[in-house]
């Protein structure tokens, strides 16, 4: 039997046709906007993952190297500073038997590294401050990033944490809290890393 092609297209208004159309382009920009935040999304959180893995890496560092503060070559006292987000110890930090002069800090949303090497003799620490980036997207603020506690904690609570800038020769135990964020509008929850650290030549009076 011959199909009558004129009864079939005539069965479409151009109206019909238009809303059809408009359908499709509606749905197909739908889908296009989904996989597109999808894609967001995961970028999203591996960047604040790795963020967060690099938090961790730097504070492992941190905490490494406090424990193993130490007289400075000139004789000063392991602790040089001790401030809510300033900290300068004297650490031998790359095993060359020389004790480096090593300050970590929060400069604006990056938590910071410098490192002075001693020079001369007697030693003096005049050389230029070597700095490095250790963790991007610090969202401390105002929130401290060391805490400092003497001997009698954790028994003494109401004498700890001990009052910034703390007396350098009162320390026995730094605690460290940084919080991480790549974009505190995408993600209001902060993610914090809490770690504590022992100086170990000091760790005879706790």
């Amino acid at each position: 039997m011959k199909k009558n092609w004129n009864n079939l297209a005539s069965g479409y208004t151009l109206v019909e046709i238009l809303v059809v159309v408009s359908i499709f382009l509606l749905a197909s920009t739908m889908i296009l906007s989904f996989v597109k935040q999808g894609f967001q999304v995961n970028r999203f959180v591996m960047e604040q993952s790795d963020a967060i893995r690099s938090a961790r890496k730097g504070m492992e560092y941190l905490i490494k190297e406090i424990r193993e503060a130490s007289p400075a070559e000139n004789g000063s006292f392991p602790i040089d500073t001790a401030d809510d987000q300033n900290l300068i110890f004297y650490s031998d930090i790359d095993s060359d038997e020389l004790v480096e002069r090593v300050r970590y800090y929060l400069d604006g949303t990056n938590l910071m590294k410098g490192i002075i090497e001693p020079s001369g003799f007697p030693p003096v620490y005049t050389s230029e401050e070597q700095t490095k980036l250790i963790s991007p997207y610090v969202r401390n603020g105002a929130t401290p990033i060391f805490y400092y506690y003497n001997g009698d904690y954790p028994q003494d609570t109401e004498n700890n944490p001990l009052p910034t800038p703390a007396q350098v020769n009162n320390i026995k135990l730094i605690r460290m809290l940084l919080q991480v964020n790549l974009d505190p509008a995408q993600a209001p929850e902060s993610f914090i890393l809490i770690s504590n650290s022992q100086i170990r030549n000091l760790k005879n009076n706790l």
